[in-house]
This record gives structure tokens, sequence and C-alpha cells, in this order.
């Protein structure tokens, strides 16, 4: 099958959430990454190589994913934690991600629609230091269960020759366990929305891609701890190349990543000051894309180590994403 095969089938994926979903969403409400505690939607890969552009083929596309985090804060930093403020805090997460999107057969605006939804499984570890009238002690705590859900009600993908335009709408939703006073929470207890665009550009003589995503997470307020988290821009983006290997195509690659909060967190005691938030990073990618007429299936890994934070942890980020897409119909 040549590449103008796999791209007529393929449609270019799905985008993972936040979410990726991931939020990624994608709906990956205990990751370590924004303000309150560290922790928030924004998880660096969650949408950022050619498996995460909007489907161009009319049918069902199905992402089960993985994602491990191991990170911490240098000791002298004071981050608060559902309530409590907290310093030295080591983070180990395990969140396991299904989701699902839908590609309609009518454009809208000129593009291919899709919504979708994703759920999470968190498992969290948080160790950290806090005060106390004795001193300084330390205290660990875990939790596991449903973490938060990404709806994705708009998604829409443009083709003009070799390039690709996204847009979309992550919504998250509170529905993970949270209680105040407790180090590790599967859920973040309030909403938050992250308008993103995305640019792609694939050759298909050659095999290569390149593709970017920026966006902006707008966050509510947490009301069981009056803390609101300040707004973040990111922008994740990728290098890929195609080669031929048996029934299917290899990927190899490289995916980049930076956040910067760009407003203040905001608290009616004011104990952490603006706790603005900066990461960067940059990582490899290694996937493998098998077409089956009008189904494809993808498996991809990524490997994201923080190379520099400011308020938030530093660690690795493991991704391992898994496609289904079944074509019911045709590409735009």
């Amino acid at each position: 099958m040549n590449r103008d095969r796999l791209r007529a089938s393929f449609g270019l994926f799905s985008l993972t959430g936040a979410s990726l979903l991931a939020a990624a969403l994608v709906g990956l409400s205990a990751s370590v990454h924004a303000t309150e505690g560290g922790i928030g939607y924004y998880v660096p890969g969650t949408a950022a190589t050619l498996i995460d552009r909007a489907p161009l083929q009319t049918g069902w596309v199905f992402e089960p994913m993985y994602l491990h985090y191991e990170g911490d804060f240098s000791a002298g930093a004071r981050v608060p934690i559902a309530g409590l403020v907290t310093a030295g805090v080591d983070v180990t997460i395990d969140s396991v991600v299904p989701g699902a999107l839908y590609t309609f057969e009518s454009p809208v605006l000129g593009a291919k629609y899709s919504i979708g939804a994703y759920l999470s499984w968190i498992s969290v570890d948080v160790s950290a230091s806090l005060d106390s009238p004795l001193g300084s002690i330390r205290r660990s705590d875990s939790a596991s269960g449903l973490g938060d859900t990404t709806l994705i009600p708009v998604m829409l993908g443009w083709v003009d020759g070799n390039w690709q335009y996204n847009a979309l709408l992550p919504v998250h939703a509170p529905t993970g366990d949270y209680e105040t006073g407790r180090l590790a929470n599967p859920g973040l207890n309030y909403w938050s929305a992250d308008p993103t665009f995305g640019i792609a550009y694939a050759n298909q003589e050659s095999g290569f891609n390149a593709t970017m995503f920026t966006g902006i997470t707008l966050n509510q307020e947490n009301s069981d701890t009056d803390y609101r988290s300040g707004r973040l821009f990111h922008i994740d983006g990728s290098v890929q190349q195609m080669i031929k290997a048996g029934s299917g195509f290899l990927t190899l690659g490289f995916n980049a990543f930076w956040g910067n909060q760009v407003s203040d967190d905001k608290h009616t005691g004011r104990f952490v000051g603006a706790f603005r938030q900066e990461t960067v990073g940059i990582g490899p990618v290694i996937g493998y894309v098998l077409p089956k007429g009008k189904d494809n299936i993808l498996v991809e890994f990524r490997w994201l180590p923080q190379l520099d934070s400011t308020n938030t942890t530093e660690g690795d980020y493991f991704w391992l994403k898994f496609v289904y897409q079944v074509g019911t119909g045709q590409q735009k």
C-alpha cells in the first residue's frame, strides 16, 4: 500500500484527550502539570503527533491510552495541595484513559466534524513535607479511582493539499474523587476548557510529517479550596518519519512541548503568591501504523522528560497509545 492510500484510508487518526484527552485530556485529571498542587489538565504529549490530528474519515475511532509519570518539586518550593501548604513533593501517577471519537459524513464549515469523550482511571501516590507544631513532618497519601472526564463537543479538520488544519474544544468535567486535605486525589474538583488549534504537514512521497498544537487552558475555581488556577498557554509539536516496514509503516521522531502560565493563581489567603508555572521538554516518539482496508491500527510510545520547570514538578512522562479506526465512510 502506498502512502497516498494510507492517508485516504486512515484520515490521520484522532486527538487524544486531556487531554488529554488528556487530554490530554486530555481526561488525565491527576496529571502533574499546572498550578494548584502543580496539578492540572494540560498534559505534555496529549496532542502532539500525526495520530492526534482530527479524523478525516467518517466513522469511529477507539483510543485507549496509558500514562505513567514520576516527578518532584524542589525541596524549597511551597506548594498548595487540596488546602494544604507543602514542600518537597514527590509524585507517581499511573492512568488508564479509554476514549472514542465519531466523525460525521456531513461537513461543518467545510471541515470534517467529530465529537468524542475520554474517561480516566487514576492511581496516584504523593509524599510531601508539611508544617506542624512539632516542626516539619513527612506525609504520604495514595488514592485510586475514577478520574475526571474530558468531553469534546467540537473537533474540526480541514485539508489543503499536504496541509491539515485542526480546531477543537476539550472540556474537562470534575467527575473524579476529591477530598480537601488529602495529598493524593484522582480528581481536580473544578471545570476547565482548553480551546486548541493545530497545523500539520504530511509529505506523502517522502513520508515526512510535522505537527503542532497550541491552546490555552481556562480553569474555573475549586469550590472546596476557593482556589482558581491561572490560565496556561501551551505548545506541543513533533516531527516524524514514516518508513515502510512489513504490511505497515514504522514512525520515528521527536515530540517537544512548552507550557507557560499567563495569569496568576487566585486564592483568598494569597498564601502562595502568583505561583505561575513554566515547563519545557523534548523526547523520542516511536510507533507503528497498520492499514487494514478502511480500518486502521496504530501503536505509539512517547517518552517526554521535562528539561526545565518552574512552580511545577519536574520528571518524566511515558505514554503508550493504541488507536483503532473503524472506517464506515469516505474521507473528505
